[in-house]
């Protein structure tokens, strides 16, 4: 009999302990791995002459990966250079005459000063100084008069100017540039096709640092900030790898509790959204489902 209650005990403390072991490894949160997958489009219209990306490329921010046909654009651009150039032939003779006119107006102004000092020593007269500024008024008057023919022409070559920006700008957007470092996800282009604006020409995300969106109930809100480390858990062979991560979101509002959580006590609850930093070695794939437990960082 003694030795049926000293089983007994044995057993009832195993089952404990099991238990307690259990609820120490329960994880607070279940998700998926995620990253910010960014598509990359076609800023020009025309034949892709070069395309240099392959998916699982890893691809540098700022790397040139392909050219778009720029001979139409440099046509035009060469055209409107040609007609700017004939413009400015034409409003030479005027610009040269406000060149005269501008020399002239120096003299003259140099001239009045002279002559106003020569009346305070008493050696030059009143009408000497009125006949000096007579002359300058003439003179800005016939400035004017060159200027006010010439804005047409300067409206004009300014114009032309405008367009020419306007296509050096399309030329740079014939150029694909790689808008940040990360991994190519898919490619939807190929070399010697032709593309639009605002065809998609692959797919890129940075894999080196993932999200995991996990959600977690009312009561763990309290648990949980942004900045506090937590631990990671995700399938590896038949045994589970932990790794560090740190809490970059919080949603401020809940939501009803995604499919990914099964049981029907815990479907007809509210939760919150939560987003999890973490450093990828390599081994982290978008959708990899993975568990959040508070606590126990290593």
């Amino acid at each position: 009999m003694r030795r049926l209650k000293i089983i007994l005990t044995m057993g009832i403390a195993a089952s404990a302990l099991f238990s307690c072991s259990d609820a120490n490894n329960k994880a607070d949160g279940y998700g998926n791995f995620e990253a910010t997958e960014i598509t990359v489009s076609s800023e020009a219209s025309g034949k892709l002459l070069t395309f240099k990306v392959n998916e699982g490329d890893q691809i540098a921010k700022g790397k040139i990966l392909g050219v778009i046909d720029t001979t139409q654009l440099y046509l035009k651009k060469e055209q409107l250079i040609a007609a700017k150039n004939t413009v400015f032939s034409k409003s030479y003779n005027v610009l040269s005459q406000r060149k005269v006119l501008l020399e002239q107006l120096k003299i003259a102004e140099t001239e009045k000063n002279r002559v106003e000092n020569l009346i305070k020593d008493k050696a030059a007269t009143q009408k000497q100084l009125d006949d000096v500024n007579g002359q300058i008024n003439v003179i800005k008057q016939q400035i004017k008069s060159v200027e006010t023919q010439n804005s047409p022409i300067i409206n004009e070559i300014k114009g032309l100017e405008i367009q020419i920006k306007q296509l050096d700008d399309l030329i740079k957007k014939c150029i694909v540039i790689n808008p940040v470092t990360g991994t190519v996800l898919s490619k939807y282009a190929e070399p010697g096709e032709i593309t639009a604006y605002g065809r998609p020409l692959y797919k890129i995300a940075d894999l080196s640092r993932m999200e995991l969106r996990v959600f977690v109930s009312e009561t763990q809100l309290a648990n949980i900030k942004i900045g506090q480390q937590v631990t990671i858990k995700v399938d590896s062979g038949n045994t589970m790898k932990s790794s560090n991560g740190k809490v970059s979101w919080i949603a401020s509002e809940a939501e009803f509790t995604p499919k990914i959580i099964q049981t029907k006590e815990e479907r007809i609850n509210l939760v919150y959204a939560v987003k999890i930093m973490v450093e990828n070695d390599g081994s982290l794939k978008i959708g990899m489902p993975a568990e959040m437990i508070i606590g126990n960082v290593q």
